[in-house]
């Protein structure tokens, strides 16, 4: 069992840069990978970025790259999304999410979920 809790999201005026932190409690948190996600009200919710349980291999949507980056401490027990120059358009609630493969999160096969932080970036 993995429990996660986000943390870091808040409100920013656009072009502001939030780190959004998910750490995980268990003792195997460095054989999952890690996604972030969010979801906008009225929309579905979908994958941002995902990390390996090494780190080494990362996927990130294209529409964001260059403004979000994912990253992992495995000895924290902690992932984290740095999202700069954010957009208000990035306002939603994000989600971290553990899964066995970078491909699972993509297809959202997800093993566990947090509960969400909300972001809010004003124009």
């Amino acid at each position: 069992q993995v429990q996660l809790v986000e943390s870091g999201g808040g409100l920013v005026q656009a072009g502001g840069s939030l780190r959004l932190s998910c750490a995980a409690s268990g003792r195997t948190f460095s054989s999952y990978a890690m996604g972030w996600f969010r979801q906008a009200p009225g929309k579905e919710r979908d994958v941002v970025a995902a990390i390996s349980s090494n780190g080494r291999i990362t996927y990130d949507v294209d529409s964001l790259r260059g403004r979000f980056t994912i990253s992992r401490d495995n000895d924290k027990a902690t992932a984290y999304l740095q999202m700069n120059s954010l957009k208000p358009e990035d306002t939603a609630t994000y989600y971290c999410a553990a899964a066995g493969t970078t491909v699972q999160l993509r297809d959202m096969k997800i093993d566990y979920w947090g509960q969400g932080t909300q972001v809010t970036v004003s124009s």
